[in-house]
């Protein structure tokens, strides 16, 4: 069997590997009382401290003889992150490897900690390897989701703006058997998704509407949507230096959704796909939509544009509307949508609003069986006061009280009332770096979407 090449971190082969001994603070005493008289004078002259997140080498009569790796929750990726950097550049074989999903987290976490944006600048240095001694095929593909995402979101609108994603969903199309449209332009008004050309239209990029789909007709039907603004100066009310800072960012929410449509073809879940991006640039130009212009939607509601910093619930309004046209069994979208579920809930837990408990209790328990958390809030429909306007169907923004919520229910009217739907507001970055999150681009809650659907959709 050929299997394919290995992300950096991991090898499959090794003539010399050095001994890893990964240990909880429980059992640290034990494995320090069992060794030599000369390991416990080292760890001694080393006052080491046992505690999550630190590694100890161990001296041979060579050098490095092995090494002593403490982690947390054995469940946790996360718990792993720190290894691939603090260990020396050297093959790796874990004594005593765990097992089932403790090994997934192993795998996982070691990768994650390995990676380092390089498209730009080198790595200081290479990382530890792995040595695999399973095939790891799920592990590997949901590293692979997880790199995709941080790839997209670390490189620069320069680079990665509405045609470069086109370019990106072509290739995953093209390698896994996927069917792909691209709606750009002028297109999209004579195709009706005006709301999308409206938002898009001042930038020198033309904006578009990308749809890969896969799968056969007669298999449960799933719809991913995901938010790509591929740089977002607010428009016309101009964000601040400090606030347009990351917005090369703005396109997470396409990221979430174009790594997991892949890794849902990759892992050939048995369902049929529709993934729905629109692409567009929110510049400031002649041509820019204005405060106060009523837009058309495909739905036929008419939005009076309070703001125009919030324009992404305004192109998702018309690939919801699409997405729910085809009737999937279950409808996703995935958008960097408010700065308010940030200040709600920090930048680790994504907000999840969902029309359906068990859809939503589903997503959540995968996300703490797997680590990779989310946390539900409330489509308080009360709030759909604050989206009125006098002069159209409703406004896309107007007040600050609950934006994370309100944004969420001005994107559930794009919604078909029966259709299971649920929005993750994900904030896509991490601010500084930490053990197998180095700041810039990451993935959140992507793993626990994975899971939801595998489980929800097995065979």
């Amino acid at each position: 069997m050929n299997l394919p090449s290995l992300p950096p971190g991991f090898t499959r082969t090794s003539s010399q590997t050095l001994p890893l001994h990964l240990l909880d603070q429980g059992q640290w005493s034990a494995w320090r009382d069992a060794q030599s008289a000369a390991h416990r004078a080292w760890i001694e002259s080393q006052k080491f401290a046992a505690s999550p997140g630190a590694v100890l080498l161990l001296p041979g009569p060579e050098g490095v003889a092995g090494a002593v790796g403490v982690i947390g929750d054995v469940l946790d990726p996360s718990a792993y992150g720190h290894l691939a950097q603090g260990l020396p550049e050297a093959d790796w074989r874990v004594d005593a490897p765990p097992t089932g999903p403790a090994l997934a987290a192993l795998q996982l976490g070691w990768g994650l900690g390995s990676y380092r944006f390089t498209r730009y600048k080198q790595a200081a240095r290479a990382p530890a390897r792995l040595l695999l001694e399973d095939e790891a095929a799920e592990a590997l593909d949901l590293l692979a989701a997880c790199v995709r995402v941080r790839d997209l979101v670390n490189t620069p609108t320069e680079h990665m703006g509405p045609e470069q994603l086109e370019e990106v969903a072509r290739d995953i199309a093209t390698r896994h058997g996927a069917g792909l449209e691209v709606i750009t332009g002028d297109e999209l008004l004579a195709r009706n998704f005006p709301a999308i050309h409206a938002v898009g239209r001042a930038s020198h990029r033309a904006p578009r509407l990308i749809a890969l789909r896969w799968g056969d007709s007669g298999l449960p039907h799933v719809a991913l949507v995901g938010k790509g603004v591929c740089f977002d100066t607010g428009g016309l009310d101009l964000k601040a230096a400090d606030g347009m800072r990351n917005m090369k960012k703005d396109m997470g929410g396409a990221a979430h959704a174009l790594a997991l449509a892949e890794l849902i073809m990759a892992r050939k879940l048995p369902l049929r796909l529709t993934l729905l991006v629109p692409a567009v640039e929110n510049a400031v130009g002649p041509d820019a939509f204005r405060p106060g212009e009523v837009i058309a939607t495909r739905q036929g509601l008419s939005v009076e544009i309070d703001n125009t910093d919030a324009e992404g619930r305004v192109i998702l309004a018309d690939a919801l509307t699409h997405a729910g046209e085809l009737s999937p069994d279950v409808l996703l979208d995935f958008a960097t949508l408010t700065g308010a579920a940030r200040v709600a809930l920090g930048p680790d837990l994504p907000a999840l609003f969902c029309n359906d408990d068990a859809l939503a209790n589903d997503w959540i328990a995968a996300g703490e069986q797997l680590r990779d958390p989310l946390w539900r809030m409330p489509l308080w429909r009360p709030y759909l006061r604050y989206l009125n306007s006098g002069i159209a169907d409703l406004a896309n923004a107007g007040s600050r009280m609950a934006g994370a919520v309100t944004a969420a229910l001005y994107l559930e009217r794009f919604v078909p009332a029966q259709q299971k739907w649920a929005h993750l507001d994900v904030y896509a970055w991490n601010d500084s770096d930490r053990p197998g999150r180095p700041a810039g681009g990451e993935a959140m809650a992507l793993r626990a979407a994975f899971a939801m659907l595998k489980a929800r959709y097995p065979g």
